[in-house]
C-alpha cells in the first residue's frame, strides 16, 4: 500500500473524513502535499487537534 493510500485509510479510519472531502482536500494540495492538513482545516474538515494528527501522522509514516 501506497503512503497516500495509507494516508487515506488513517483519515477515513481514524478522523472519520468522507471519502468527498479527502479527495477535494487532495485537490486542493495538489502543488504541495504537506499542506493537506491546512486545507482539511480550512474548508471545516478537521479540527486544529485533528490537524496536528494529521501532521504527527505524516511525520511517522
Amino acid at each position: 500500500m501506497s503512503k497516500p493510500e495509507k494516508l487515506s485509510e488513517f483519515l477515513q479510519g481514524d478522523l472519520v473524513l468522507s471519502a468527498n472531502s479527502i479527495e477535494l482536500g487532495l485537490r486542493r494540495s495538489l502543488d504541495a502535499p504537506g499542506l493537506l492538513p491546512m486545507v482539511l482545516y480550512q474548508y471545516g474538515f478537521v479540527t486544529t487537534h485533528e490537524q496536528g494528527q494529521i501532521f504527527s501522522w505524516l511525520e511517522t509514516a
